[in-house]
């Protein structure tokens, strides 16, 4: 019997119309959610820096032992609490500061991510209750920045590699591809030190954190040990490419629950919203502006607030507007109109209301929906303010070596 051969040729178009999974997708809008989220990160380490013993300290009204019972009750892990000591807890803090600026440079990435990740987690849980929405959102997205390559463009790292690159370039010319590859993996002083000196805190961690939070950080520490083996050894073998597939689709998966995650928090808020009273008459923003805790400028909003119509249009538009988005994706458009407004609107927020790093937070997420097309461009924009690289003279080209080590 003959086969059609209609079916084959409707697999292949729609195999020909699916992502290729195994690619880096979306590499600017994740520099974009690196270069924000760390931030956002900095920013509120540094405005809670004066603050930072009575906030998460040990002359925080939550002492030792409550915050001991609160985590253990959240199932949550913080560092924190493995000693009373102010010196424990300034180290704490300046690593976690230290690592912020690491990771808005793009250096060190995976692991300053993961220094990042536990500085932060361990600051938030050692005093959840006096957290807001965006210490929520940051929380959440951290974890996420660690499964992300968000380092593949605008980045220290990406810098280095292309280095690399012209380097192996030049030493291929001269014949001395393998010389120069060698020389590379052998002198990367600051990972192979990094990732030597981790199982010291890893150990302790064991013995205090939840297994879960345990087994996952000697996981990104294996991980990272296997990845700079299979670069310095076997560079061109084919379980490299199968790590590098493998990590571009962790990447993804990601970048997906990124975007899911940012839906969920609009549409959460705008149902419940919806549930409201106050929202359903649109007078909500009206006594929101008529709290003194959410007035920094009392008389832009006690103006705002006595114009009627302009009111029940930003009250009914923010419900409406949060509602909608996740609706807008398949249309880029509409999506993008939306994303403006939702930008303009947390911007508004953070002003009237005195919230920056709520509304920063979910800045920064929005963003990574903004279309490649803008960011590339504002990239460009961005490396035209640099000043031109200095071109070296012919004579100082001829002395110049081939390859440069480390």
């Amino acid at each position: 019997m003959n086969r059609s051969p209609l079916l084959p040729a409707l697999a292949a178009r729609f195999a020909g119309r699916l992502p290729d999974i195994t690619t880096v997708r979306a590499p600017y809008q994740a520099a974009v959610l690196r270069i924000g989220l760390a931030a956002v990160c900095l920013a509120f380490l540094l405005r809670e820096w004066p603050h930072r013993h009575v906030l998460y300290g040990n002359r925080s009204p939550l002492s030792s032992d409550l915050a001991r019972i609160l985590v253990e009750e959240e199932g949550s892990f913080t560092v924190l609490l493995w000693s009373d000591g102010q010196l424990w807890f300034e180290t704490v803090y300046t690593l976690a500061t230290a690592a912020a600026v690491a990771v808005l440079l793009g250096w060190r990435t995976r692991t300053m991510s993961v220094l990042l990740m536990v500085g932060l987690l361990s600051l938030e849980n050692r005093n959840s209750l006096v957290g807001d929405g965006g210490d929520n959102v940051l929380r959440i997205m951290v974890i996420y920045l660690v499964l992300t390559r968000c380092a593949e463009v605008w980045s220290l790292d990406a810098r280095r590699v292309r280095r690399r690159a012209r380097e192996l370039e030049r030493a291929a010319e001269a014949g001395g591809a393998e010389e120069a590859r060698t020389s590379w993996a052998a002198f990367d002083v600051p990972g192979i030190t990094l990732w030597a000196l981790a199982p010291a805190p890893l150990l302790t961690v064991s013995g205090h954190a939840p297994w879960g939070w345990a087994a996952a950080l000697w996981t990104l520490w294996a991980v990272l040990g296997v990845w700079y083996a299979a670069a310095r050894w076997f560079p061109h073998h084919e379980a490299r490419a199968v790590l590098d597939a493998a990590a571009s689709m962790l990447h993804n998966a990601a970048m997906v629950v990124v975007a899911a995650q940012v839906c969920l928090i609009y549409a959460t808020a705008g149902w419940y919203k919806i549930q409201g009273s106050r929202w359903q008459e649109g007078s909500a923003l009206y006594y929101a502006l008529h709290l003194d805790y959410f007035a920094p400028w009392p008389a832009i909003s006690g103006f705002l607030a006595s114009q009627t119509l302009l009111v029940l249009a930003l009250t009914y538009g923010t419900v409406m507007v949060q509602v909608a988005f996740p609706f807008t994706l398949a249309h880029r458009g509409l999506k993008n109109v939306l994303l403006a407004v939702m930008i303009v609107e947390h911007l508004g927020i953070a002003v009237l209301l005195g919230i920056p790093l709520l509304s920063l937070s979910m800045v920064v997420c929005d963003a990574v929906f903004l279309p490649t097309g803008l960011l590339v461009a504002l990239g460009a924009r961005c490396a035209r303010l640099r000043p031109p690289a200095r071109v070296p003279a012919p004579r100082e080209a001829e002395r110049a070596p081939a390859t440069t080590p480390g």
